[in-house]
């Protein structure tokens, strides 16, 4: 039996065969919308292309003058933030400020005090807040919520329908009031003369001359809150604020004028800030003894009491 010729090596390649590209084979297949003709519409995405993972947000590097900013795609935010297109949540729009209204009661307060202390507003008569308002320049609230706060320091009291009467002090109760800040203060004092050193009393002696300097012109309203301001500052050195409290109230209350009593007159203010600077300097002395019968005469009105 005779064997087959044996095959050229040379020989062209069967017809079936393909032929070898003419340019090197890329790597990767060609996306299949790469030649797509442009009709304004974009393809879908190839079984390549749906596979590949999503292409994390640029974020551009600091100090190039470019901000920083995250992105994030819709689905993922955080729940409670919003975005420019969005309105904000009700929990994160500022509440309104009042602070102007708080200031206008202030200054309201400060006159009617001022007022009350000069008796510009006669105790015994009814005041309605409206009315007030118009010699003030402002609005009625203002007015109504500072007479709310002095009744509740006693210098007025609420009249139904027709507004707020100016409380009358009788001399007894003026006597009450004295005898109640002489029990806490003296004590008090007296203690702090024996424990303060002299140099936390010489810093009150500002205080010490505010006093005398209203006294001094008979400014009654300024002289009033120099002299609490006075005795506050010389209780807080005991360091008990609810002693300063109730014993500030007792002053305020013991300030508001009698019913048809005179106005205190300008000798009579500076004689009592004589006295203030006289503790003032007993204190800084030292000397228990002049300290001891200065206090109880400014409480009192007696040395030996």
């Amino acid at each position: 039996m005779e064997q087959a010729p044996a095959r050229d090596a040379a020989a062209p390649p069967p017809p079936y065969a393909p032929a070898p590209p003419p340019y090197p084979a890329r790597s990767h297949p060609a996306r299949p919308y790469a030649a797509a003709p442009r009709t304004g519409a974009r393809p879908g995405p190839g079984r390549d292309e749906r596979r590949a993972p999503a292409a994390e947000p640029r974020v551009p590097e600091q100090g190039r003058g470019e901000s920083v900013r995250t992105v994030r795609p819709p689905d993922e935010q955080a729940r409670g933030e919003h975005t420019h297109s969005e309105p904000p949540a009700p929990a994160e729009v500022p509440a309104p400020r009042t602070v102007q209204r708080h200031s206008v009661r202030g200054q309201v307060l400060q006159a009617l005090r001022t007022a009350l202390v000069d008796g510009e507003l006669v105790p015994g008569e009814v005041y309605s807040a409206p009315v007030l308002a118009v010699r003030f320049g402002v609005s009625a609230t203002p007015v109504r919520e500072a007479m709310q706060r002095l009744t509740a320091e006693g210098a007025v009291e609420v009249v139904p329908n027709r507004g707020f009467r100016v409380a009358v002090r009788s001399p007894r109760e003026l006597a009450e009031l004295a005898e109640v800040r002489a029990l806490i203060e003296i004590p008090v004092m007296l203690r702090l003369a024996r424990t303060v050193p002299a140099r936390r009393w010489a810093e009150l002696r500002p205080l010490a001359e505010a006093t005398a300097a209203a006294a001094a012109i008979g400014d009654r309203a300024r002289y009033a809150e120099s002299d609490r301001a006075f005795h506050r500052a010389m209780l807080s050195l005991s360091g008990n604020d609810q002693l300063v409290a109730v014993a500030d109230d007792l002053h305020r209350r013991s300030q508001w004028p009698l019913t048809g009593a005179p106005v205190t007159r300008r000798a009579e203010l500076v004689a009592d800030a004589a006295e203030h600077q006289a503790l003032l300097e007993a204190l800084v002395a030292q000397d228990l003894t002049v300290v001891r019968a200065l206090i109880r005469e400014h409480f009192t009105g007696s040395a030996d009491a």
